[in-house]
């Protein structure tokens, strides 16, 4: 005992932080609990947790948000030293601040796509072990060693909630909440009826995946189709942007007159907001829902 607590005590392999390195460590812990409590007062959170979850990103609010003001503060600077005029400064800070949020929002949405398509293949999974005779939460133990990110991620924190006492079903509700997919939505709501009624899971469960490669096959169809309508709002949405800064290369002195003048700043500001809605509005109508 006292070999393993001298372990514990001895300093002389560790390094030792300098006066100014070690008060920068502090700073910054500081400030990641004052950033902690002003998201506690603001009920924010949860809301970031979960997106930081669903997204798969290791992180804490509090490091997310300190993220969000670097990538405010450096975007801003960038493009003051780019354009050289201080009314960029608010339009840079909105850029940098929306920055890391949607590339969160990517990575959820690329997330979400590899576990729907993964479902299938999951349920399908469940269906034969349950006619071999597993129970379910060996299914789910099965599907866990079979699968891939982010199915066995997921599959993984059900099998442990379930270990540490939680029951099936809200084990799986835990698993709806992490990953909103109307699919996956089904599915649970089809365990959770037959635990409470009876039935045979595995035929439930084969009718489900049938209706669910159906949906990702008619859902495959459509983007297809609206493909054009996507690539235009695209258009919309960026060909402006490429041609003012082609001009600005060419002519400096033509372009930058938009960003000192008064009249030149309402009428960008009058061009991002239109482009913004055009991009909208073909979006929403190239958005057919399954």
């Amino acid at each position: 005992m006292e070999k393993r607590i001298k372990r514990y005590l001895i300093q002389g392999d560790k390094e030792v932080l300098e006066p100014k390195k070690f008060k920068l460590t502090i700073d910054f812990r500081l400030a990641k609990e004052r950033i902690r409590k002003k998201l506690v007062e603001k009920d924010k959170n949860t809301k970031i947790e979960n997106l930081l979850r669903q997204a798969g990103v290791p992180l804490k609010p509090e490091e997310y948000v300190m993220f969000q003001w670097i990538s405010t503060a450096l975007t801003a600077g960038i493009l003051y030293l780019i354009l050289d005029t201080i009314f960029i400064l608010p339009i840079g800070a909105l850029i940098g601040a929306y920055i890391p949020k949607f590339i969160l929002k990517k990575r959820k949405q690329d997330r979400m796509k590899k576990f729907n398509d993964s479902l299938p293949e999951m349920i399908s999974t469940i269906v034969g072990a349950l006619r071999a005779g597993f129970s379910f939460p060996q299914a789910l133990k099965t599907v866990m060693e079979e699968s891939s990110s982010p199915m066995k991620d997921e599959i993984g924190i059900v099998i442990r909630e379930m270990q540490y006492g939680t029951s099936v079903e809200e084990a799986l509700n835990n698993l709806k909440e992490r990953m909103p997919s109307e699919d996956l939505d089904i599915m649970v709501q089809a365990v959770l009826i037959q635990r409470q009624v009876g039935g045979n899971l595995a035929t439930v469960l084969e009718t489900i995946v049938k209706t669910i490669r159906e949906r990702i096959r008619i859902q495959g169809q459509i983007s297809t189709l609206t493909a054009q309508g996507r690539l235009s709002g695209m258009v919309v949405g960026l060909l402006p942007v490429g041609l003012g800064l082609i001009l600005y290369i060419i002519e400096p002195g033509y372009m930058g007159t938009l960003f000192t003048h008064p009249v030149g700043i309402v009428l960008l500001v009058i061009a991002v907001i239109s482009c913004a809605l055009g991009f909208m509005f073909i979006r929403k109508v190239t958005a057919i829902e399954v």
